[in-house]
């Protein structure tokens, strides 16, 4: 049996190819919010990934989402944006850009090392208490006693 290529379909002229829904779609607005949720709740500190967001916010695959989101959350939000990075604990920004600098000034201002591009993500990442109970049953610590 033979494999047949996909069959490609033409955008209409002029759409941009944008894999997220429009930001008036209701589920993209509740996505949103879990996403908010998530960063809210990350310890000064402390970083997560974006793939790491989008897992706790429930979002299969959401690490793109993560970025679409914090990107167009308004300044009322009072988001800790800088508290998320990329795999590998990479400031996503370029070097060189003034959000690479407003993003390493708050993490250092909160303690964060920064080297280079780079956070430890051993020593800064930040765990739910569900995932710290999984992966070091050692070192949780029931918050109710």
């Amino acid at each position: 049996m033979t494999r047949r290529a996909p069959i490609a379909v033409a955008a209409p002229a002029g759409a941009k190819s944008n894999p997220v829904k429009p930001a008036g779609n209701p589920d993209v607005a509740l996505r949103k919010q879990r996403v908010y949720e998530v960063v809210r709740r990350i310890p000064a500190g402390q970083v997560a990934t974006y793939g790491h967001v989008a897992h706790a916010a429930g979002l299969v695959r959401g690490a793109r989402f993560v970025g679409f989101a914090l990107k167009h959350s308004d300044d009322q939000q009072a988001l800790p944006w800088h508290r998320v990075i990329a795999a590998g604990g990479r400031i996503a920004f370029p070097l060189d850009s003034p959000s690479y600098g407003r993003q390493k000034a708050n993490l250092e201002s909160e303690g964060v090392i920064v080297q280079g591009q780079r956070v430890d993500l051993r020593r800064y990442g930040w765990q739910s208490s569900l995932d710290a109970m999984l992966w070091d049953p050692a070192g949780w610590e029931p918050t109710n006693r």
